[in-house]
């Protein structure tokens, strides 16, 4: 038998096919602090619960493909626009009671154009705060009350927010969240956002200098009724 009658012969009901997810962590910075962009489910199941903005994959439809569909569909953003990496795969049996559906995470982080893009975009979208403590996610809606979470998306944000503090300083990660030019401050707030926690500033700017990572625009910032800080912009070696 060659490969072409072993296919033929192929019977794929013989094994059980779980359905497939894509699931956005649609991350950025709202007045100082991690936010994400969460959808509220009308209907069931976890009906009146926020969710991340997802959907199935279709048969002849590629991962990536689906994020970036997702990603337009559902916050009117581009791919082009944005960074967007796998996160990982949430394969518990029982996440969902509907069926059994594996979810595959992908993690877009949104500078301030691209997050008040989406929100405009898409009105049904709210920007809730992050708060993480070890391994839990707790979701802080603009009024400052806890918000429901469906399914195990909790785990999902927190993991988002863990992996992106863990790659802040040996990754480039962390400026996707800024534009393309941008003070020493402003790259100083963003890692305080994401990390949770003042920083020292003459040692972060040290550290970020030495890194090699920035390069001077030769330009400063506008419009300040301070002094204005010189603008750097991301070196592209990095």
């Amino acid at each position: 038998m060659d490969e072409r009658e072993f296919l033929q012969g192929y019977d794929p009901a013989a094994y059980d096919r779980p359905s497939l997810t894509v699931d956005l962590v649609l991350f950025g910075i709202s007045q100082g602090q991690p936010a994400v962009l969460l959808l509220r489910r009308d209907d069931h199941p976890f009906a009146n619960h926020w969710a991340l903005p997802g959907g199935f994959v279709a048969m002849d439809e590629g991962l990536e493909d689906a994020a970036q569909r997702v990603l337009a569909d559902k916050a009117r953003l581009q791919a082009a626009h944005v960074h967007l990496e796998q996160l990982y795969t949430f394969g518990a049996v029982d996440r969902d009671p509907r069926m059994r559906i594996i979810s595959v995470a992908w993690l877009a982080l949104l500078d301030d154009t691209a997050f008040a893009s989406a929100l405009a975009g898409n009105p049904a979208l709210i920007p809730a705060r992050v708060v993480l403590d070890g391994d839990h996610a707790t979701v802080i809606d603009p009024d400052g009350a806890a918000l429901p979470i469906a399914f195990d998306h909790a785990q999902i944000i927190a993991l988002a927010l863990t992996r992106l503090r863990g790659k802040l300083d040996y990754s480039d990660v962390g400026f996707a969240l800024l534009p393309a030019c941008f003070t020493l401050r402003e790259l100083q707030h963003v890692h305080e956002a994401i990390l949770g926690t003042p920083l020292n500033k003459p040692a972060f700017r040290r550290r970020m200098l030495d890194k090699g990572w920035l390069t001077p625009t030769g330009t400063r910032e506008q419009g300040t009724s301070y002094r204005p800080a010189e603008l750097y912009r991301v070196t592209n070696s990095v």
